[in-house]
């Protein structure tokens, strides 16, 4: 198997949680004999200061010639005067924009292990396993029109889709729906906003394709809560850019953790993939970071793109055999040590490698 993947680390934490994913990728290729090539271009913050813009052209054709796109994070305190369009967050918007993904899948499962971090009740989060499917070029973020008007001292933004966006991202959640528990809920504010209604209204026909699949309506706002009381509900949900954007982070409560999560996008030119944690500047270059969102992530490089379904369940199983060994990052730590082994991001992924190496070779 032959893989070009475009390593954008981007900012804060994002270059030293990316290098541990990176190590990964390169354990499983050497154990399986895979071709995995590896490039370096700038994005965010660091494209700022060196290259004048968010995201440089040079960026962007490396990651239309490639077969996936690595990404850390981006963002950084000291651009926050800057205006919208000019500041880190740009170049994550734009490079979504250029390589036309749309479908974000952002899974969200308890790790048994953190039960303690959560701040849910064991009960409630054992055995959640969910699976966000985030509309990502439309909505609020890409919306027009849209003004910043500071000698007026007023902004707006506008939230526009077509029923052909909501289609393709229903159609995909559906499709994963399939494969899992034959179950969607859509998120919307249908009682509200009119781009809701149309949501719903196209949800609904393109359920007709998928007479095995149960869908479920649900509010944002009640949905925030269900996401708190009753997470072992859910399966797959799709919803729209904004409304995903906010429920995947506040998700987080199901393992403890934002450094947990992974996210993949996919369907467009080349697949876009990042843990959903961001920057985290105040922790940059001290050891602290939890490169575990990142190596999850990595394993979403190898089952999206590089279709090592068994490579991505193994690096998968590896995290959790870590975490049941008692090794953990500062920020997955609460309450009584005893028993747990603290480690910083490059021993915790030298950590998972090892175990990758192990499971790998055990199954051959």
């Amino acid at each position: 198997m032959k893989l070009k993947i475009l390593v954008v680390a981007g900012d804060g934490i994002g270059p030293e949680v990316t290098n541990e994913a990176v190590a990964v990728l390169k354990e499983v290729a050497s154990a399986g004999g895979h071709e995995f090539s590896f490039t370096e271009k700038r994005i965010g913050g660091v494209a700022i200061v060196q290259d004048g813009t968010p995201l440089p052209q040079e960026t962007i054709d490396a990651a239309l010639a490639s077969d996936a796109v690595l990404l850390g994070a981006v963002g950084g305190n000291e651009f926050n005067s800057l205006a919208p369009d000019k500041r880190p967050e740009a170049g994550l918007l734009k490079i979504r924009a250029a390589l036309g993904g749309f479908a974000n899948l952002r899974p969200a499962f308890a790790f048994k292990e953190l039960a303690i971090n959560s701040p849910l009740r064991p009960e409630i989060t054992d055995g959640a396993d969910i699976l966000f499917v985030r509309e990502l070029l439309g909505g609020l973020y890409f919306g027009q029109p849209r003004e910043w008007n500071r000698a007026k001292g007023e902004a707006f933004n506008t939230m526009r889709y077509t029923t052909g966006e909501v289609e393709r991202v229903a159609r995909i959640a559906f499709q994963l729906a399939q494969k899992r528990h034959k179950k969607l809920t859509s998120v919307d504010k249908a009682n509200v906003l009119d781009v809701s209604q149309l949501w719903r209204a196209t949800v609904t026909e393109v359920a007709k394709e998928f007479p095995d699949v149960s869908l479920e309506h649900q509010y944002v706002d009640a949905m925030s809560m269900h996401i708190l009381n009753r997470p072992r509900d859910f399966d797959v949900v799709v919803t729209e850019n904004l409304f995903g954007d906010i429920l995947t982070d506040e998700s987080g409560v199901i393992t403890g953790s934002l450094g947990m999560l992974p996210s993949a996008t996919i369907g467009g030119k080349v697949n876009l993939y990042e843990p959903v944690h961001g920057s985290a500047p105040d922790i940059a270059g001290k050891g602290l970071a939890n490169p575990l969102g990142a190596i999850m992530t990595a394993a979403l490089v190898l089952r999206h793109s590089a279709g090592l379904e068994a490579e991505a369940k193994t690096v998968e199983s590896a995290v959790r055999k870590v975490l049941e060994l008692g090794f953990r990052t500062p920020d997955l730590v609460r309450g009584d040590k005893s028993g747990l082994t603290v480690l910083s991001t490059t021993q915790m992924g030298a950590k998972v490698r090892e175990t990758v190496k192990q499971l790998l070779a055990s199954s051959r």
